[in-house]
This record gives structure tokens, C-alpha cells and sequence, in this order.
């Protein structure tokens, strides 16, 4: 196929072609190679039709070998058919939630959701003729009269930010299906390594795999994965779109992905520590973990997450930002990040980042005050990471 070059070819032309293609076999590699090409050459049209045929690689934002591994990957960790790879978690929600309405349509939404998330549906699918309606999903009665003959999806958290308030995601998902509607559910908090909301139910997951999946802090990358009709829907915008991840990202997702299983353990274990540490601290007005037991869902965590409820955890303290600030700037291990899911300690913000655009009205009655800090826990040792919290609130709150 690929034919070499004689001296008759000017030096320029075979300064492009020299070392183009790999003439030795280079396959079943160690590790994964990237794929950055933008595109895979065929032999004639011949080829190009069985290339399209056997959906194989011909251009980077249909299909990469990356962006394939990747979704070979999600299909195993969360239980589903197919998959999409995205280039943020943001884009792995909007391309879900955007290819499975249309105009004329009903979301059935849970109140207490990231931010952005919320501004899909207010400030996008609200110009296109698709309307929301937000309730507490821990409320099942309040779902279902919340129901409409035109709801055609439910979405969700499986864990919801910051709260950390837990749906019960199988009654959810049979009044889903008894109305004809689809159940799409945020797994970033917990991960199919904890939780597989498809096994319960749920007909499409998102994942922000920013997060907890890859671990590092290091790559912006998302997935969808569920249903192969819903997702072949979902790959079809993304095509239009170009949602897709890059072929480096998938492949640093990866990477990182091969130590979920030993990372997200510890952090359950941290989290859960200093939860229980915090709730008996006297400066501390509320902890909101799912590990405790008068945690309004305690029992239906319990059942769904075998134990293991999740890495993050909010609190609530007094609404002084002296004071905060003051304990911020104590703390030795944990720092503030616009992320969350990392190997190290972090905490944030909802008011100024994750919910800075809810108006004040909304956001008290998801439960998130002045003094709401979200902490994502990370790998450190448990003692150690108790004992800093415990300074600095000492330090701070005299």
C-alpha cells in the first residue's frame, strides 16, 4: 500500500513522506500508544467503503483508536452497551441531555445538581422548547406529581453536589420506564467502581471523568455510556458538535483510570473518618456525608454502595468569611481547587464557583449557605488529614 520513494522525487516532497509510515510490525505494545493522527489513509475507494463498513478509523473526530480504548474501558466500568468520549464532563452532559429531547418535551430534573448542569436546561433547552421542572428527588412523591404525559427524561446525581443528598435510583427508574421517560444519571461523584447506576435502572450515565476516574488533577475528559440506541444518538451529535475527547486526553484518562479501584477506596475511608471527626466538632454547624447515621438516606446508601460512600463530603460552618478564610489558609494538606476527585485534599466553594450563577432564593433551598464548603478527600493518611482539619478549625474558630 504504501508505495516508497525513488531520487526522481524532489527533496521537499520526500522530506513529507520518509519515516511516514511504521515498516516493522509495531503491534501488542506494552502500553497504549496515542493516536494523535487526524486521519487514517485507505489503498482506494475500495478500502474506504470497507473502512466505513467495519466503522474503523478514518477521521479523528468520528473515531480514534484512543477515544476507542477508552470506550472499551467505560463499557466494562459502568456496565453499559456503548459509550461516547468527551471532551469535559460538561460535554459528556450536554451531549446526552441534548441528543435525547427535542422540542416539546418535559425534564423532570432533582433540584440539588452541579450548576452547570442546571444551566443546560434553564438557559439552553429552554430556548429550544424543552422545559424543566426541578424537584427533590429524595422525595418520591414529589417526583411523580411532578410527572407529565410529555416527561420524557429524569436526570440526576447519584450523589448530589454538594450536598451529598442520595436518590433512590431504582424507584426512580420504574417511574421513569412506567412513564415512557428515560433516566439519565450523574455517576461522577461515586464512579462505576462504587456504584453502577445502569444496573439499577438508569439508561444512560454521565461521567465527568475530570474527576475521581482519572484521579490526577491532570486531564479534562468525559463519557457517556447506557443504551447502544440512545448512545448512537449521543455519537451522532457529537460528531456535529465535536464533543469528542482528544486522543491524548482519552489515553491520560486511562492511565489514570488503571488505579480507581485502590484510590477510591482510601478516599472512601478518608472521607468517611473525617466525616464522623467533623460532625463531633463543636465549630462545625453541619456535616453532609452519607456515611452518617442521621444522614436523611443513611440506610438507602447503606444498601446501594456496599459500605463504601463515595470521596466527598460538604460542611457547613458559621457565616463569617474572616473566619473561613482564616481556616482555609490553616489547613497544611488541603487546598482550594476548582476541581474536585484528585489524589490530594481539596476543598471549594459552591457560592463563588460551582453555584455562583443559582440565584441565592435556589441555592439555600438545595441546602447550600454562606458557609457551605465542599471537601473532596483525597489519599492521605487518615490521621494525618484529621488532625490538620482539626487545627485549623482550632486555629480559626477560637
Amino acid at each position: 500500500m504504501h508505495q516508497e520513494l525513488d531520487d526522481s522525487f524532489a527533496f521537499e516532497t520526500r522530506l513529507l513522506n520518509e519515516g511516514a509510515y511504521f515498516r516493522l510490525s509495531a503491534s501488542d505494545p506494552e502500553a497504549l500508544p496515542i493516536h494523535l493522527s487526524t486521519a487514517h489513509n485507505v489503498e482506494d475507494l475500495a478500502g474506504l467503503e470497507k473502512r466505513y463498513q467495519e466503522k474503523g478509523f478514518c477521521y479523528n473526530r468520528n473515531r480514534n483508536p484512543n477515544r476507542a480504548a477508552l470506550i472499551e474501558l467505560m463499557n466494562y466500568v459502568e456496565g453499559g452497551e456503548d459509550s461516547i468520549g468527551c471532551s469535559s464532563g460538561m460535554g459528556a452532559i450536554s451531549t446526552a441531555i441534548i441528543a435525547n429531547t427535542k422540542a416539546g418535551d418535559h425534564v423532570l430534573s432533582d433540584q440539588t445538581l452541579y450548576g452547570e448542569t442546571v444551566e443546560i436546561f434553564t438557559d439552553v433547552l429552554s430556548k429550544y422548547g424543552v422545559e424543566t421542572t426541578f424537584v427533590d428527588f429524595t422525595d418520591l412523591k414529589a417526583v411523580k406529581t411532578a410527572m407529565r404525559a410529555n416527561t420524557t427524561m429524569f436526570y440526576t446525581e447519584t450523589v448530589s453536589n454538594p450536598i451529598c443528598l442520595v436518590p433512590d435510583l431504582r424507584a426512580l427508574a420504574d417511574m421513569a420506564h412506567a412513564n415512557g421517560s428515560i433516566l439519565v444519571v450523574d455517576n461522577t461523584f461515586m464512579t462505576g467502581a462504587l456504584v453502577k447506576p445502569l444496573k439499577l435502572g438508569a439508561d444512560l450515565v454521565v461521567n465527568s471523568l475530570t474527576k475521581f476516574a482519572s484521579g490526577h488533577s491532570d486531564v479534562v475528559c468525559g463519557a457517556v455510556t447506557g443504551r447502544a440506541d440512545l448512545i448512537k444518538k449521543a455519537h451522532n451529535l457529537q460528531v456535529l458538535l465535536g464533543s469528542q475527547t482528544d486522543p491524548f486526553s482519552a489515553w491520560l484518562t486511562m492511565r489514570g483510570m488503571r488505579t480507581l479501584e485502590l484510590r477510591i477506596k482510601k478516599q472512601c475511608e478518608n472521607a468517611a473518618a473525617l466525616a464522623h471527626a467533623l460532625k463531633d466538632n463543636p465549630r462545625v454547624l453541619k456535616v453532609n456525608h452519607p456515611s452518617l447515621k442521621d444522614h436523611p438516606q443513611h440506610e438507602l446508601a447503606k444498601k446501594m454502595f456496599n459500605g463504601c460512600y463515595g470521596g466527598m463530603l460538604s460542611i457547613e460552618l458559621p457565616d463569617d468569611r474572616t473566619k473561613m478564610n482564616l481556616f482555609m489558609r490553616t489547613l497544611k494538606l488541603a487546598h482550594y481547587a476548582m476541581t474536585l476527585g484528585g489524589y490530594r485534599t481539596t476543598l471549594s466553594y459552591p457560592v463563588l464557583s460551582s453555584h455562583d450563577s443559582v440565584p441565592e432564593e435556589i441555592r439555600l433551598k438545595m441546602g447550600i449557605t454562606n458557609g457551605t464548603l465542599r471537601i473532596s478527600v483525597g489519599i492521605e493518611n487518615t490521621e494525618d488529614l484529621v488532625k490538620d482539619f482539626t487545627q485549623a478549625l482550632e486555629t480559626a474558630y477560637v
